[in-house]
């Protein structure tokens, strides 16, 4: 059976339950009792205003907790939560930033990449099939401060999905670290990355996701795009996601997570194989405000 065959919601939601769980991001958040207040209340509210305001009926209120049990048995809190919250998260937490705008991560960042030395007109290759398919891919650029200074060995975690959009460790039949790497620039902050272009795909849709993108009508889909996590010492994470023009699901993306900052500017490879995109990033300074996530 194919990737597309066996794959499913339920298995992908398991998978980034599990992983998040991982992470450590589960540890309890240090909150005084006020901030908690002040939050919980300000949901209940909104819940409640939405119920009174649009006269919310016993059967529709029954449908929602049937839906939102079926969301917890799929295991798909964080892909819910990743594609129509994690937007606006990502934008208060960095909203101070002068470098690089960012954007969210995702349920399918997977920590500890396999590890690639490159630099400047030194491109090293992420990790995979030999049969992959897909257009070959130059990504390259540079990693500075916001005083415009080289960040010397900066780390860039780069995965994305594959042609047929799934990703690796989300779906059964591709390698643990297919299109999956982490690259270490050189001491003037250079990279160079050889991958495939990744194409648009739809979230899963046969969970409890896809149960209410039916029921409202929506679709499914996602613009083509790069996940990213860029670092170095003494200056903030970047966590971003680039994507292509021309995807026909720029302009509506279910995660609403495409800004113009993001844009790439593919060009034909000078080698005649694929495309080259020359991408730079500026990371800003660890200050005594920088959240706890964003210190490297």
């Amino acid at each position: 059976m194919t990737p597309q065959e066996q794959a499913t919601a339920a298995a992908s939601g398991a998978a980034a339950t599990d992983r998040f769980r991982q992470s450590g991001k589960t540890a309890a958040v240090e909150a005084d009792q006020a901030r908690v207040n002040e939050l919980a209340s300000a949901l209940v509210q909104a819940a409640n205003d939405i119920i009174l305001e649009k006269k919310v009926t016993y059967p529709e209120f029954n449908a929602l907790k049937a839906w939102l049990i079926k969301v917890g048995e799929d295991g798909e809190w964080p892909l819910f939560l990743d594609v129509w919250l994690e937007h606006s998260v990502e934008e208060v937490a960095t909203e101070h930033r002068e470098g690089n705008k960012g954007s969210i991560e995702g349920p399918y960042y997977i920590p500890d990449a396999p590890r690639h030395e490159t630099g400047k007109g030194k491109p090293a290759t992420i990790d995979m099939r030999p049969d992959e398919k897909g257009t070959m891919m130059l990504f390259q650029g540079q990693v500075t401060s916001t005083e415009g200074k080289p960040l010397p060995n900066a780390k860039i975690e780069l995965w994305h999905a594959d042609e047929d959009g799934f990703y690796a460790q989300f779906a059964p039949g591709i390698p643990d670290w297919n299109l999956r790497g982490t690259f270490i620039a050189d001491e003037e902050g250079y990279f160079a990355i050889r991958s495939l272009q990744p194409a648009p795909y739809q979230i899963p849709t046969d969970g409890a996701c896809g149960q209410l993108i039916a029921a409202a009508g929506w679709h499914a889909w996602r613009p083509a795009h790069l996940h990213l996590k860029v670092s170095a010492p003494g200056h903030e994470l970047l966590t971003a996601q680039l994507y292509f023009p021309g995807d026909p699901h720029n302009e509506d993306d279910i995660a609403t997570a495409v800004k113009p900052e993001l844009m790439l500017d593919p060009k034909p490879a000078a080698d005649g194989d694929g495309v080259q995109v020359d991408y730079d990033f500026v990371l800003d300074p660890v200050s005594d405000e920088t959240p706890a996530h964003l210190r490297v």
